[in-house]
């Protein structure tokens, strides 16, 4: 057994302001979460904000911890408090922190946020907080506007303050650095041999949210899509020119404050927006609480704005004030802050040399994060090129931008290039790295493909006539993209039928050799532990040999993501104990399998608890390699699997990432019409995992 970390927390403190402390949490609850340790965080002077009093930054990271912990178990004291008696505060941050460190193996503390203090004694008060903790702290600080050696010196100033309070500075992070001077800044903070690292400004993370200017201004939703709320204001841009002078000034992402009363202004607004020639717009503030002439709000009604035009109270002069001093936060629901934060933290930290300064290591567990977080990281250590057939669905366009950010994949989109990027820039996700294709288009791809689909299928009947017609459905030309080597893999279904995602792949991929069926598994996450369940999704009724097929096609696949394969075909019967047609079937899919590939360690017919409880497998089914111990199951049908897959699910609160496909000659998943986006970035993971796999071979 792996010992638990030699440090049980780390605290994250800053000697001033804006120093960006939330992303380098966030980026640190992500790593520690894919430890499999169990991780909590602690606020020890939250910052209470909004109308429910909570603190934004500390309801984010619990979302990330692994540990059952509430919000009220993770706070320590007030502001007021301190100030009131700063040694009676921190008794009562010592006895509230270990109630939760009671509780886990790795605590994250992150320290104050100098919201009403303006004095270094915020620091030395953080610094003291730690030293009870019994913790070392990860330094924060902010290189914006300043050289690697003021950067440097700010540093050395703030670690002398925390050894001042007998605190010890484990490693720093400068953030918000001019990117051209990350690497001076790194060799500045490592002059005298501390760990450190540097992250760039990233002006998303500040800006405000559509919604948040909304909140800040009092203002209403007149028209627009209320999911581009969430939407960043990059700028902000006042109106009060004449038209051509506003759209000379359009910027991406741009806030526009204009005049509530000057229909010219709005309407042109509206319809640059909608120009693929012009900038995207984050939103329209009409201020001086006007409402449009009944005929403009009829003109606006028809055109039917996605853009959100709000109406504010306030003038011109303190609409634009309060805007334009409006800073963004990083919350539960800002998902592209979130995103930003993790790239960031993934690309320019090192994990293994931010667990080593933690000292945490791994234990023999495998959590559903630590999964997660490690199929991320295996596909980008390789990248792949993915084909995403269904451009024209807001998940889809939300996973490519997060799989590009975080450098997953390579992405070709299909769709209509100008609707497909408008939509995307609508939805405030960055597509400059995808290659964007319209089958009907591409006219010179989709001469090939016919050509390459006719002979494919002339003995079938097929005429090239109709290989013309049928390669511009999006399914057929990204499969086809697949075969000729055009991409790595695909992935499909959000918003189309299994049999339209997997159809083509059965004309076209085809089965691997020695493999006649192509079925799939489910990853089961569970709490310590992931298990490959087959087949749930593709083959309802399998023959004993396409049941063979399944479980050597699970064994291999559960192998391309460091599970041991230890295969029990299951049955309502362990052993010889039962008998009948569906047991019978069964055995000889178990014969089979040994016959086939006797490297693979199998058993069956075995109940589900033989297979996986080594008390009932003592009983059943001793001296067995698998009973107890399996981590690929088989079931004997689709019915049976299925449902299985859904309860484990829904009732011991499992993740469930799949289906996966298996048995082909390149990767193809298939989606859930249902998926999310973390389900649809999973996908792309595994898809690309795979051909990495492929690609060895």
């Amino acid at each position: 057994m792996v010992a638990r970390p030699k440090t049980s927390s780390i605290y994250i403190a800053s000697p001033e302001g804006d120093t960006g402390k939330s992303t380098i949490a966030l980026g640190a609850m992500n790593l520690l979460a894919s430890t499999g340790w169990t991780i909590g965080v602690f606020r020890p002077v939250p910052r209470v904000t909004g109308v429910g009093g909570r603190d934004f930054i500390l309801e984010l990271l619990l979302e990330q911890a692994t540990a059952d912990l509430d919000y009220d178990d993770c706070v320590g004291v007030t502001y007021e408090q301190v100030h009131e008696d700063p040694d009676a505060a921190l008794g009562e941050i010592v006895t509230r922190f270990h109630a939760v460190a009671d509780r886990c193996d790795f605590v994250l503390v992150l320290g104050s946020d100098y919201t009403d203090v303006t004095s270094p004694t915020e620091l030395a008060f953080n610094a003291r907080v730690a030293v009870n903790l019994g913790s070392s702290i990860l330094l924060a600080v902010k290189a914006l506007g300043r050289t690697p050696e003021q950067v440097a010196a700010v540093a050395e100033q703030a670690m002398t303050e925390i050894r001042a309070n007998h605190g010890h500075t484990a490693a720093i992070v400068a953030n918000r650095c001019d990117p051209d001077q990350i690497p001076a800044v790194i060799a500045a903070l490592r002059a005298e041999g501390r760990p450190a690292w540097a992250l760039p400004e990233e002006p998303v993370l500040v800006a405000p949210m559509m919604s948040e200017l909304m909140g800040a201004l009092g203002g209403k939703l007149l028209w627009g899509d209320p999911e581009l709320l969430s939407r960043e204001a990059m700028s902000v841009l006042v109106g009060g020119m004449t038209v051509e002078h506003i759209l000379e000034r359009l910027t991406e992402g741009v806030a526009v404050v204009a005049p509530g009363d000057r229909s010219d202004v709005l309407l042109a607004l509206v319809n640059s927006h909608r120009a693929v020639n012009f900038p995207s717009l984050a939103g329209i503030l009409l201020n001086g609480g006007y409402t449009p002439h009944p005929m403009i709000a009829a003109l606006v009604d028809g055109l039917k704005p996605n853009v959100p035009i709000i109406s504010v109270p306030q003038g011109t002069y303190d609409a634009a004030r309060i805007a334009a001093s409006t800073r963004g936060r990083m919350g539960l629901a800002s998902l592209r802050k979130i995103d930003v934060a993790l790239a960031l933290v993934e690309k320019y930290i090192p994990s293994d040399e931010l667990l080593e300064t933690l000292q945490v290591s791994n234990p023999d567990v495998v959590t559903p994060q630590m999964f997660e977080y490690q199929l991320i990281a295996r596909a980008r250590a390789q990248r792949k090129h993915i084909v995403l057939p269904e451009g024209d669905d807001d998940r889809i366009l939300r996973a490519a931008g997060r799989l590009i950010r975080r450098e997953v994949a390579e992405l070709t989109i299909l769709g209509q290039e100008s609707r497909v990027r408008a939509r995307a820039a609508e939805l405030g996700v960055d597509l400059e790295a995808a290659t964007v294709l319209e089958p009907r288009r591409a006219t010179d791809l989709v001469d090939r493909f016919a050509h390459t689909y006719y002979e494919l299928r002339k003995h079938k009947g097929m005429t090239l006539e109709r290989a013309a017609e049928t390669v511009v459905d999006v399914s057929y030309f990204a499969t086809l993209m697949v075969y000729l080597g055009l991409a790595d893999g695909m992935v499909s279904g959000a918003a189309h039928t299994t049999a339209h995602t997997i159809r083509p792949a059965f004309e076209i991929i085809k089965t691997r050799p020695g493999v006649s069926t192509v079925s799939s598994i489910f990853l089961m996450c569970l709490s310590d532990k992931v298990l490959a369940y087959g087949d749930c999704a593709v083959v309802p009724d399998p023959t004993a040999t396409q049941l063979a097929d399944i479980a050597i096609s699970s064994a291999e696949t559960a192998a391309q993501f460091g599970i041991e394969p230890r295969v029990a075909l299951l049955s309502y019967s362990t052993g010889e104990s039962g008998s009948g047609v569906d047991v019978e079937k069964v055995r000889e899919a178990t014969r089979l399998v040994h016959e086939r590939a006797p490297q693979i360690l199998a058993e069956g017919p075995i109940q589900y608890d033989a297979a996986v409880d080594p008390g009932v497998a003592a009983a059943k089914m001793p001296n067995s390699p698998v009973a107890g111990q399996a981590t690929v199951l088989i079931f004997p049908d689709l019915n049976t699997g299925n449902n299985t897959y859904k309860a484990v699910q829904r009732s011991a609160g499992a993740v469930a990432i799949g289906p996966v496909l298996q048995g082909l000659n390149a990767p193809i998943n298939d989606l859930s019409r249902g998926a999310l986006v973390e389900d649809i970035v999973n996908t792309v993971a595994i898809t690309a995992i795979q051909a990495q796999a492929l690609g060895e071979k």
